[in-house]
């Protein structure tokens, strides 16, 4: 048994809902989606009050079951128009669960910004946020932690969220208390900046009770024991994501100077600095952590800590997204000059991805040259700021691309295309086309696939299978890194839940759960008033050779929907 909170912000009232069994399994996306749905959110405009901003974490949620801490923040997203489920790490999924919370909705707006106090004994209570206003969110942390001491996680709204900024996300607390880890994508964090929520903070506390606690740990250690014998998790754990880098280069698929080329450096010439070896030989030498959990109790391990030639910590993490977009597609080929940029983005809470693919936008505009740092660094000055040409840039890639009058916009759904190049990572492109939560590659990755010689048939089933794992792990607050365990064993985390809840799910639960998701996501976009052309690349991936592979884009959102619509039927059950 956990209880879900309703918070009414407007009357500062708090509702508790209790909630068990089957009910908690159907967590995180699953979950958003379906309460949006009911509540008839696909038809209101994102940033007023009517649009809730949900906060689930999953059932194993305050366990050390590695990977099972992992927070879904939904809401309708201003940035797209249509449903968005943002995933993150850190400790705020862990305090939920904790203090046996499966999450809690924000309705509504208050009057006054606020801080929302979540303790584990006593009242909640609603205190005045106007000492955090305009600040960083390390400042704001700082003084967060010195009020509230260190055994609490914060959710913390940025200065970007502050002013409705569409590339705003929500920081939240990692384990040593960095707001690093963001729920970036989407725009989440201006919906928290339309609620005048500052920050939330809440205690950690103890486990929470489940059904049968002793089963419940066997189930933990033997997916841990899992983790531990396969070999693309030992990976993870050595190279950490910036490993992603060394193969999307190596392949053809990396996103440079605004996707018009596919590798930054020809690895026989020399190192690819902004990749994983050379991140990681570096950051050793330089005393930095290579190895660093995201959230309590992950045996992964695929986050860093990125010191400079000093020692001293200049971000964490600097990982492959980051790299991609705001990095290799701007024209960076230094990962220290990366990790200044990362810091200060971290400090805004903003999308990297998003932020990367608008700045390189800008680049093709004629606004700078690729690997101008300074301009970089200027345009997140403003974006702190909130001027007028902040304001401006906060908008995303889509909408500058539109003011600048840029024909090659990386973006699907108005959302910017994550570090794969649809052209040669083609699985992965087909999900970003069709997924209803905009180009974004967690809904269904397959990066290393050798796609050639394989049709759209081919590719969409191998997608298909990829989107409802990633929408059942989504679902259940799994983190999708540990997919070569956890897609390979269906049985083991149903019987996992069983043991959590007292259930009686059966194996099929586990992508049942995917499917549903997937289905009412669409449900909720063609509410919102998508239609079949918001799923197609943009023009340039068809008409445009990538080198060095020379390969265009050859998938279309028509056969591709009728596809995954056939794939569905199919797997229905």
């Amino acid at each position: 048994m956990r209880r879900f909170l309703h918070i009414d912000l407007g009357k500062r009232s708090i509702e508790s809902e209790e909630m068990s069994g089957e009910a908690l399994a159907r967590a995180g996306r699953y979950f958003i989606v379906k309460t949006l749905l009911d509540r008839g959110a696909a038809g209101v405009d994102p940033l007023a009050p009517e649009n809730p901003l949900i906060f689930s974490a999953g059932p194993f949620a305050g366990t050390n079951f590695s990977n099972a801490n992992r927070l879904s923040v939904g809401c309708k997203s201003p940035l797209t128009g249509g449903i968005k489920e943002s995933n993150s790490g850190g400790t705020f999924a862990f305090a939920l669960g904790q203090l046996e919370l499966a999450g809690l909705t924000l309705y509504g707006a208050s009057d006054e910004w606020v801080v929302i106090r979540i303790p584990k004994e006593g009242e909640i209570s609603f205190e005045d946020a106007s000492p955090y206003m305009g600040k960083g969110n390390f400042e704001v942390a700082r003084q967060l932690h010195e009020k509230y001491g260190d055994k609490v996680s914060l959710p913390i709204c940025g200065p970007v969220g502050e002013y409705l900024g569409l590339i705003g996300g929500i920081a939240f607390s990692d384990p040593e208390g960095r707001p690093v880890r963001i729920a970036a994508r989407g725009g989440v964090g201006a919906v928290m900046g339309s609620k005048k929520v500052k920050a939330i903070v809440i205690d950690k506390h103890k486990m929470p009770p489940f059904h049968d606690r002793r089963a419940l740990m066997g189930s933990i250690k033997e997916y841990g024991a899992k983790l531990g014998a396969e070999p693309a998790i030992k990976n993870y754990t050595l190279l950490g994501t910036a490993m992603v880098a060394d193969l999307t280069n190596h392949v053809g698929g990396l996103p440079v100077r605004n996707f018009s080329g596919g590798r930054l450096v020809d690895t026989a010439e020399g190192p690819l600095k902004m990749g994983g070896d050379f991140i990681r030989q570096q950051n050793i030498a330089r005393g930095g952590e290579t190895e660093h959990a995201c959230m309590p109790g992950c045996m992964i391990k695929c986050s860093n800590v990125y010191a400079d030639e000093n020692g001293k910590e200049m971000v964490s993490p600097l990982e492959y997204e980051t790299i991609g977009l705001l990095g290799t597609n701007c024209g960076l080929t230094e990962p220290d000059a990366l990790a200044r940029l990362n810091a200060i983005a971290n400090d805004l809470g903003i999308d990297t991805i998003e932020v990367g693919a608008m700045l390189a936008v800008l680049m093709e505009a004629g606004e700078a040259e690729f690997g101008d740092t300074a301009f970089m660094q200027k345009a997140l000055e403003d974006i702190r700021d909130g001027n007028a040409r902040g304001r401006m840039l906060a908008e995303g890639t889509a909408r500058i691309g539109e003011r600048f009058g840029v024909k090659r916009v990386p973006v699907i759904k108005k959302q910017a295309i994550s570090a794969y190049d649809p052209r040669v990572i083609e699985v992965t492109g087909i999900t970003m086309m069709v997924t209803a939560q905009g180009a974004d590659h967690t809904a269904g990755n397959l990066p290393a696939y050798e796609c050639k010689d394989k049709d759209t048939a081919h590719l969409t089933d191998l997608s298909m299978n990829m989107q409802v794992n990633s929408a059942a792990a989504d679902s259940t607050g799994i983190c999708i890194f540990g997919r070569s365990v956890t897609n390979a064993n269906h049985q083991l985390i149903v019987d996992a839940l069983n043991n959590a809840l007292g259930t009686s799910l059966p194996v099929e639960f586990f992508g049942r759960l995917g499917r549903e998701t997937l289905i009412l996501e669409d449900e909720f976009n063609r509410a919102a008033g998508f239609t079949e052309a918001d799923d197609e690349l943009p023009d340039f991936f068809y008409t445009e050779d990538l080198p060095p592979s020379g390969k265009r884009a050859r998938h279309h959102t028509g056969e591709v929907n009728r596809l995954r619509s056939e794939w569905l039927d199919a797997h229905a059950g």
